[in-house]
């Protein structure tokens, strides 16, 4: 192993460990992108200078064996003793380094387009988006849904579905663009939406709502009010806590665009402007959202969610959801 390669060794055990101990935040879309180019760089290394150097050491070796027998052979000696096979397979073989370069190219490679272009897996850290989704479900993220987009630079190149409302969304967080969070749209560009007395306004409309039977919690063993909200399309339940005030937790603050929000003691009310969306909590009363940080820009999407692939602790949640 020559000392570049070490050295590239060496920087991603460091940059894991201090990952893994809180030192640093870690950009995994940039870490994968990363050792995709590195590995690309071993495997044509390997393809066109190591392979052929093995190669040709192997033929001079196979090469010196023939004329030293021939040689012997003038002189009468047939019989020769020789492990010039296995010297020779010795020689092919591929160094250790190489297998942890060159040959994991092809797995990397496959990862990183899967992830980047087509599909993403998540999991569930908190109850913002319960029912829909509850803490430990795992689930798979379309990333070309919305259009087709350079992963690290997420610069989209390619268009295709609009985001409608009633997506569930998973975004960079505008406050922290290094963290994902999943939301549902509610709003999209042009939209007037308010949230006034834990009622859902869309463009001056009472978005339709109707009361279903309570939703039992099994972590914290309670019972929550339910309801199924109508919002685009589809209808998705959504709960909501009647004992705390519709502006429970939020005020007026800073951010991109917040001059288009008026808040009172009753709520929000936005104007959402062009490029952006204005994403809400299933988990109304425990969730903070655009309520709290503001509007999310599309060039912060990653993608829509649509599938539970797994839960471990209750695999009857595997499936669709909207």
């Amino acid at each position: 192993m020559g000392p570049l390669t070490g050295i590239l060794y060496g920087l991603l055990a460091l940059y894991g460990a201090g990952w893994y101990l809180g030192k640093w935040s870690g950009n995994f879309s940039l870490l994968l992108f990363t050792l995709t180019v590195v590995t690309m760089a071993y495997w044509l290394a390997e393809r066109f200078v190591f392979l052929p150097r093995r190669l040709a050491a192997a033929a001079a070796l196979t090469r010196e064996d023939g004329e030293r027998r021939a040689q012997l052979a003038r002189q009468g000696i047939e019989q020769v003793d020789s492990q010039v096979e296995s010297a020779r397979q010795k020689i092919l073989a591929q160094p250790w380094w190489l297998d942890w370069t060159a040959g994991l190219f092809p797995v990397i490679l496959m990862v990183f387009v899967l992830r980047s272009f087509l599909f993403e897996p998540f999991k569930i850290p908190s109850g913002s988006m319960i029912p829909t989704l509850e803490i430990g479900d795992l689930i798979l993220v379309n990333k070309f849904h919305y259009g087709v987009r350079l992963p690290v630079i997420n610069k989209k190149i390619i268009d295709n579905e609009p985001v409608r409302r009633g997506d569930v969304m998973v975004f960079r967080y505008p406050v922290d663009p290094a963290i994902d969070f999943i939301k549902r749209v509610v709003a999209i560009p042009g939209d007037e939406v308010a949230y006034i007395n834990q009622k859902l306004y869309l463009n001056g409309k009472l978005v339709p709502l109707e009361q279903l039977e309570d939703y039992y919690d099994e972590d914290r063993r309670t019972y929550s009010r339910q309801f199924r909200e109508q919002v685009g399309e589809d209808s998705h339940r959504i709960l909501v806590d009647p004992s705390l005030p519709s502006s429970y937790g939020m005020r007026a603050r800073q951010f991109p665009g917040s001059e288009n929000c008026t808040y009172t003691a009753e709520g929000v009310t936005c104007k959402v402007p062009a490029g952006h969306y204005f994403m809400m909590g299933d988990n109304r009363d425990n969730s903070e959202d655009s309520r709290f940080w503001g509007f999310v820009p599309d060039e912060n999407i990653v993608g829509r969610a649509f599938f539970v692939w797994m839960n471990f602790g209750n695999v009857k949640r595997i499936g669709p959801f909207h």
